[in-house]
């Protein structure tokens, strides 16, 4: 199959974005992370880090009330990155096989044919030893930051994907990483591509 396309949503420190590089070398196809960061960048014009403060603050304590204050002015620039970002979702899934990695891709691709949408979760105990053992995070910063994306990305996905309230409502399968750990997650995922598409 010519064109098909993998949407992974994640738990933050639950291993998602590694579970979509290991997915990419296994199926030999393009994983879109930062990428869309940077053609988002050329896109508007601005620099690559102006776009990753901008999508910062939706990992800060200080998001909700900044959205706030942003959505009461006319131009709101974590609006036009969304709209840029998700133009460049859908080209990317145009253009050929790929994996998208967050940003909403299960929702913008709801309706694309030969999509896969996964959701990577793990226990909360999981995901702080990650954070100490994989991001190198003292615990205190670990738990700090866990509630902090959970909050910001849970506002994200309600602000930009209406009628999704849960991962169940726009995943096709959802996987403990925990369970599997990386290399059995990416086994799954592409097992479920052969079975679903023939890959």
């Amino acid at each position: 199959m010519d064109r098909y396309v993998v949407t992974i949503s994640r738990e933050f420190a639950s291993l998602g974005r590694t579970i979509a590089q290991n997915l990419s070398q296994k199926l030999g196809i393009e994983f879109w992370d930062r990428d869309i960061v940077e053609s988002a960048a050329r896109r508007l014009g601005h620099s690559v880090s102006l776009i990753s403060d901008e999508e910062e603050v939706a990992k800060n304590s200080f998001f909700l009330r900044r959205e706030f204050k942003m959505s009461l002015t006319t131009y709101n620039i974590n609006d036009e990155i969304f709209e840029t970002e998700k133009n460049i979702i859908l080209d990317a899934a145009k253009s050929g096989p790929c994996i998208i990695v967050g940003r909403c891709g299960d929702y913008i691709l709801r309706d694309f044919p030969n999509h896969l949408s996964v959701y990577i979760y793990a226990p909360y105990e999981q995901r702080l030893k990650n954070c100490v053992e994989t991001l190198e995070m003292d615990e205190k910063t670990a738990r700090k930051r866990i509630r902090e994306v959970d909050m910001a990305r849970t506002y994200y996905q309600r602000k930009y994907c209406p009628g999704i309230r849960s991962p169940k409502d726009s995943s096709h399968m959802m996987i403990d990483s925990s369970v599997f750990g990386v290399e059995g997650a990416a086994d799954l995922i592409a097992q479920a591509l052969h079975v679903r598409f023939g890959v």
